[in-house]
């Protein structure tokens, strides 16, 4: 019998795999080609797109669900004819679901943030925490869903991260490759979200990566364009805001006042950002006072939110429409100024509570509310010389975003792409840079920032301050057995004179020692016990230190300029 000869087809397919499993070990081994990151660039960008696109779905559908509407776009106003107790009972249960799920998965109670994206493109390679960022994305799903008080961004940014994450590991990429794969993530997941292309590509690189390299410009829009086709394929080109046609400055006289607006909102915005870590320390202290359990913490904010949500409902979930009446002038003065104070009110509680979600909208609404009031205000003492006060409504929602987000160029753009009104850029770019100025000198640049100065993170002063803290002792140092180790001698009456290193320690404890005491080197040893003596491991030589370091901004340099 003729032996059965394979199909042409099957022989293709066969050599295309063969191809795609070269190409693959290839990118795995080596890296992958400028051309094939871009590629590679345009898949992260569609993932993370469609999990941004997925990510909003669920909370309107889960809204939808839990409060009885079909349109969540009014869900405020729909929500003041519940009853009270669902009101409040909403939030609870879904505290209580976001405490339980960061106990059993969240590998600790604090759920994941655009600071932790910022802090693994410095430190960490361009790589986050996956299992716990997962937990994060439904922990923070669930809140938005059930009435906290914030916004979606921070909690898509990070999941896109997870995305980027896990490709950077399959590819093993190095750590320029993961940082672009990681802005690739964020610009595809911010533009998803906003349908804003250009603040999506510069989200990423001014506040996660914070350069702007030409080598990473291209893949990173290639990625934010793609998030947006997702956006656009699914809700067309339509703006967020829809604003109305008179928003134009009535003369140059006016401009003053986006000035005086800027510093209005750069105050306002450290306001809401103070509050947010005070009334975080005062959870702390509570908790630890009372013996509260951490999973119990998000379901205490859930019942403050619900009791406030009965009187403002307005502060349940992300506050579109709440913004949308401001950008519109349908509010007056008073519930401007009101819904300012309990809309930081909220957004403090949601986030010291850690339920969870991002800092931009909440921003946003206030920002705009804020303008509002000065808006009218302003218009009403020189009528002559202003035009709406919707204009400073716009100014403002970008001026405190731009602030607490310490992304004036992003921020700017992202208010023209939600609002489709370009025809506003001087007031706008005025309000912002004020604001920026005024907020950056009373806290350390932005909240991400300030957030991770909190934990000990120090990424707000630069490289140079915190490169030093990604290097082990235990990797710079020379042994015992060194061809020019550290005499032992020496080393020993350095120890008993209690000047050493712990091998855990990093050149971030070890160059103020340096500095003090002007040594050649520091003995290294390992602290095995109270009662034990310490084992000298090998010396840390200052001059190793100083060349490490300089290697590492060097290579940051080499990044950022290439």
């Amino acid at each position: 019998m003729a032996e059965q000869r394979p199909s042409i087809l099957a022989v293709a397919l066969r050599d295309a795999l063969t191809v795609i499993t070269d190409a693959w070990a290839l990118v795995r081994s080596r890296g992958p080609s400028r051309a094939q990151f871009w590629v590679i660039g345009l898949v992260v960008g569609i993932a993370a797109g469609l999990a941004a696109l997925l990510f909003r779905f669920g909370i309107e559908a889960l809204q939808a669900a839990l409060y009885g509407t079909d349109d969540i776009t009014r869900l405020h106003s729909f929500a003041s004819s519940l009853p009270w107790w669902w009101i409040v009972a909403v939030p609870v249960l879904g505290g209580l679901a976001v405490g339980l799920i960061m106990q059993r998965w969240g590998e600790g109670p604090r759920v994941r943030t655009v600071g932790d994206v910022i802090e693994g493109a410095a430190l960490n390679d361009g790589r986050v925490e996956v299992k716990a960022g997962l937990a994060s994305a439904v922990a923070s799903f669930l809140t938005l869903s059930t009435g906290g008080s914030t916004g979606r961004e921070g909690p898509v940014v990070h999941l896109a991260s997870v995305v980027s994450t896990y490709i950077a590991k399959a590819i093993r990429a190095d750590g320029i490759t993961g940082r672009d794969l990681l802005g690739c993530a964020v610009a595809g997941a911010v533009s998803a979200s906003f349908n804003a292309p250009i603040a999506g590509a510069l989200f990423a690189l001014e506040v996660v990566l914070r350069h702007f390299a030409v080598h990473s410009l291209a893949p990173i829009v290639i990625a934010s364009a793609a998030g947006t086709v997702i956006n656009r394929l699914v809700y067309g080109g339509v703006t967020e805001f829809v604003l109305p046609n008179q928003n134009a400055l009535a003369f140059y006289a006016e401009l003053p006042a986006f000035l005086l607006l800027g510093l209005l909102c750069g105050i306002v915005a450290v306001i809401l950002m103070r509050t947010v870590f005070w009334m975080e320390d005062l959870f702390t202290a509570l908790q630890i006072r009372s013996g509260t359990p951490n999973w119990a913490r998000p379901a205490a904010a859930g019942l403050l939110l619900g009791l406030i949500a009965i009187a403002f409902p307005h502060i349940i979930g992300v506050g579109y429409e709440t913004t949308s009446r401001a950008l519109t002038g349908e509010l007056l003065f008073f519930q401007a100024v009101v819904f300012v104070a309990i809309k930081i009110v909220a957004v403090a509680i949601t986030v010291g509570g850690r339920m969870g979600g991002g800092m931009f909208s909440p921003s946003l609404m206030v920002g705009a509310l804020t303008g509002l009031a000065f808006g009218i205000v302003s218009t009403g003492l020189l009528p002559e010389l202003s035009g709406a006060a919707t204009l400073y409504a716009l100014a403002g929602m970008g001026a405190v975003a731009a602030a607490v987000l310490g992304a004036p160029i992003s921020t700017t753009l992202i208010v023209f792409e939600l609002t489709g009104d370009w025809q506003t850029g001087l007031a706008v770019m005025v309000s912002v840079s004020t604001s920026t100025a005024v907020a950056s000198r009373l806290v350390a640049r932005s909240f991400f920032l300030t957030q991770l100065q909190r934990r000990g993170v120090q990424l707000a002063a630069g490289p140079q301050a915190y490169l030093l803290a990604t290097f082990d002792v235990a990797s710079v140092m020379r042994p015992r057995d060194a061809p020019r180790a550290a005499p032992e001698a020496a080393c020993w009456e350095m120890i008993e004179a209690g000047t050493y290193l712990d091998i855990s320690a990093t050149l971030e404890q070890a160059m103020p020692l340096f500095e003090k005491t002007n040594p050649a080197f520091l003995p290294v040893v390992s602290l095995t016990g109270a009662d034990q003596p310490p084992e000298l491991r090998g010396a840390l030589f200052q001059v190793d230190a100083l060349r490490v370091h300089n290697r590492a901004l060097a290579a940051l340099a080499a990044e950022e300029h290439s």
